[in-house]
């Protein structure tokens, strides 16, 4: 059982992750309208596991050990609000090429604002930290340990491959064609 903030925020941690993916869904359409490709996509599956996989394990623990009165951790609620003020400011800034895939549209500049100014991959840094941060909200101290380690091994595969795309992306010459 969990206290009721905890089904409260869990809720919202959810539904906030179903429209990202509205929004990278539309993201995406909008991109191959425009030509876009999706590059290595061999991976993904193993990131949407990964998050299913997440909250199932956050509510099993939570489940088994009865955090029905743990208390709120108001430095980690801060912590959490934080991060997702990062990852709003990393979508903002992406803009139409926000997305959970790899999707590149030929002959568009790298985005170098906002986050990207400082940091080449500023949302994995936050679904790091969330995957840390969430689960000890829930007093889920085995999904905070494991979760952020697996999040760590699946970028080493993800993170190359999107500068392989991304470098492919600004090797493509500009033409007015795919700046609509």
């Amino acid at each position: 059982m969990m206290a009721v903030y905890m089904w409260i925020l869990f809720t919202v941690i959810v539904l906030q992750r179903l429209i990202e993916l509205v929004i990278a869904r539309s993201n995406e359409r909008w991109m191959k309208e425009r030509g876009a490709i999706e590059k290595e996509a061999d991976h993904y599956k193993w990131f949407i596991r990964l998050h299913t996989l997440f909250f199932i394990s956050i509510l099993l623990e939570t489940w088994l050990n009865n955090n029905i009165d743990y208390p709120l951790n108001y430095t980690l609620l801060a912590i959490f609000i934080l991060t997702q003020l990062v990852r709003i400011w990393c979508i903002y800034s992406l803009g139409r090429f926000w997305n959970t895939k790899i999707i590149i549209l030929p002959g568009e500049e790298l985005v170098s604002k906002g986050p990207y100014k400082f940091v080449k991959h500023p949302n994995y840094i936050i679904v790091g930290i969330e995957l840390f941060v969430i689960p000890l909200l829930f007093g889920a101290i085995y999904t905070a340990i494991i979760f952020p380690l697996l999040h760590i091994m699946i970028l080493t595969v993800r993170i190359p491959a999107e500068e392989r795309a991304l470098n492919e992306v600004q090797l493509q010459p500009k033409t007015k064609e795919t700046r609509k």
